[in-house]
């Protein structure tokens, strides 16, 4: 009983939800900012709120996580609201795609499939998912297809590592590491010579091939792209806070020298508190 009374408090707060970004949306009384959003403008927040969701699992703040879903999922809504306003798609089709995709990937629980491992359920959702986007013909089995699909979905860092792994399980690899070190300074030098003689475009280009090779680098070493530039940002910021600690006057204010010597004073300060965790 207490179950099916907490099934209709969710489907009542869904309702809820729904009813108030549909009066946002209302062109008689509604929000002129929410008025004005279209598909293509509210997808930074989705990302946006994608990545403040991580931040907060990643801290453990059960209120914070909360309230990010939250965000996350008043984007849904949104993208649902502004749909179905032009007789597109509803929450509905969302719920019930979904559903029926799950309930198709999962033969195993859904079915009568047998699997003896994770590794299994993995190949077998790879398998039902390219018959679901008819991915079988040999146009859509290419490599290529398959590694276009990752630049256009995932995160420019996220992707680049997938798309060199993928290359490299078909051979498309170096022999040794020294082959990805001669690349990466192949590639500085032509980022350089870019800078100094080529128009913008060429420099952007460039740059993404020096990005590119860095990450070759990260995947031969094992290492994460994606958490190792995360770990800088979050350094940064904390090497200027502990600046903006010790100092009477905006940091605007200080000497390029002076501004170095708190920096170094920040790290110190930093690797002293590491070692007395």
């Amino acid at each position: 009983m207490e179950s099916n009374q907490k099934h209709s408090d969710t489907l009542a707060a869904l309702q809820e939800l729904i009813e108030v970004v549909a009066k946002l949306r209302s062109p008689d009384g509604g929000c002129p900012w929410d008025l004005a959003q279209t598909p293509e403008t509210l997808t930074p927040y989705v990302i946006e709120e994608a990545y403040e969701v991580v931040d907060a699992i990643k801290n453990g703040d059960k209120e914070a996580i909360a309230e990010e879903l939250g965000d996350l999922l008043l984007q849904v809504v949104l993208q649902a609201q502004i749909a179905s306003e032009s007789e597109q798609f509803s929450l509905k089709e969302i719920a019930q795609g979904i559903s029926q995709k799950l309930i198709r990937r999962h033969p195993h629980v859904f079915g009568d499939v047998s699997v003896q491992s994770v590794d299994e359920v993995r190949q077998n959702w790879e398998q039902i998912k390219a018959a679901e986007k008819g991915e079988s013909s040999p146009e859509t089995q290419k490599l290529s297809a398959k590694l276009s699909r990752y630049g256009r979905t995932l995160p420019p860092l996220t992707a680049a590592m997938k798309i060199s792994q993928k290359a490299a399980a078909v051979g498309f690899e170096w022999e040794n590491i020294d082959g990805v070190w001669n690349k990466f300074h192949e590639e500085l030098a032509e980022f350089q010579q870019a800078l100094a003689e080529e128009t913008p475009a060429r420099q952007q280009a460039e740059l993404g091939d020096l990005l590119f090779a860095v990450i070759q680098l990260a995947r031969w070493h094992n290492l994460d792209p994606s958490a190792a530039l995360q770990g800088t940002n979050e350094r940064f910021v904390q090497r200027l806070e502990k600046m903006e600690a010790v100092v009477d006057r905006p940091l605007s204010d200080y000497s390029l020298d002076e501004l170095e010597k708190l920096w170094q004073q920040a790290k110190v300060r930093l690797a002293q508190e590491g070692d007395g965790e």
